[in-house]
């Protein structure tokens, strides 16, 4: 999944069940909930059923996320890559995102691609890369205590100017 989600001219439902199109509806409204997406879907016009337009455009940034998360939840790959998976998003959709997002990693192996670090922070293994090298690797608590580029990075993204 990456940052411009990508989403077929078709139905919410269409567009979940991309991945199994067996899915039966109880399947594709529970990968919904778990992905944060069921309430919103269930007050669209037409609700599952409702075409989101092309590439998605009848909805916004984290309800597209959301809806690719519950497509990735319903096939249930084995390896996750992630490119810039809360990038565009404002921060109460990342915070949904994110939350759908530790539950479809929770026990596979997920690649994720990052330059917003708190999508990272509770990775196994965190690699670090400068102009195309790897300069660390560690978790967040290891990286933050050799005071390199990583926790300079995190003190610039938690930085707030008055």
């Amino acid at each position: 999944m990456n940052q411009d989600s990508f989403l077929f001219h078709a139905s919410v439902r269409d567009n979940i069940a991309f991945g199994k199109p067996d899915a039966s509806q109880e399947e594709i409204e529970v990968a919904a909930k778990i992905a944060h997406a069921h309430l919103f879907i269930s007050q669209l016009v037409d609700g599952y059923a409702t075409p989101v337009g092309d590439r998605g455009v009848q909805l916004s940034g984290g309800q597209r996320q959301r809806i690719c998360i519950a497509r990735a939840i319903l096939s249930n790959p084995s390896i996750l890559l992630l490119d810039e998976a809360t990038s565009a998003l404002d921060t109460e959709s990342e915070r949904l995102v994110q939350n759908a997002l530790d539950h479809l990693m929770h026990n596979r192996t997920t690649l994720v691609i990052a330059h917003r670090l708190s999508t990272i922070q509770r990775a196994d293994l965190i690699v670090v890369l400068d102009q195309g090298r790897i300069v660390a690797q560690g978790t967040h608590e290891s990286l933050l205590a050799e005071d390199g580029l990583y926790s300079r990075l995190i003190e610039m993204q938690q930085f707030t100017p008055y």
